[in-house]
């Protein structure tokens, strides 16, 4: 499958390209501020290290979207969502979890109201 080009980080003023939103060098310093503008406190101690090493895991045993799969499209997997929300009740364990694009899950989200 061939890749999509790169395109510039989203970083003001950066003139590196790169497959994400941000070139490496930016991704850590805008997840920071994500986290710490954009995020209650409430879900960083749901969201810590632990969730992060799970996700990690989880995106290396499903490494295509579950919602394309079915579709037979070949996406890969950037997101993983829980299926029954940590918030109400749901855990990290891997039968609660999908891996999804970044559109399938904001479709999902959409959807069920987090957005």
């Amino acid at each position: 499958m061939p890749k999509k080009p790169k395109r510039p980080c989203a970083y003001p003023g950066c003139p590196n390209l790169s497959d994400e939103t941000y070139c490496e060098q930016h991704r850590a310093q805008a997840r920071r501020s994500y986290d710490k503008y954009s995020r209650s406190p409430d879900v960083n101690k749901i969201y810590g290290r632990r969730w992060r090493k799970i996700r990690e895991l989880y995106i290396q045993a499903h490494p295509l979207c579950e919602n394309c799969l079915k579709e037979n499209k070949l996406v890969p997997a950037k997101e993983v969502h829980h299926i029954i929300p940590v918030n109400r009740g749901g855990s990290h364990s891997f039968d609660n979890l999908m891996a999804l694009c970044h559109s399938c899950h904001e479709k999902l989200e959409i959807q069920i109201g987090n957005r």
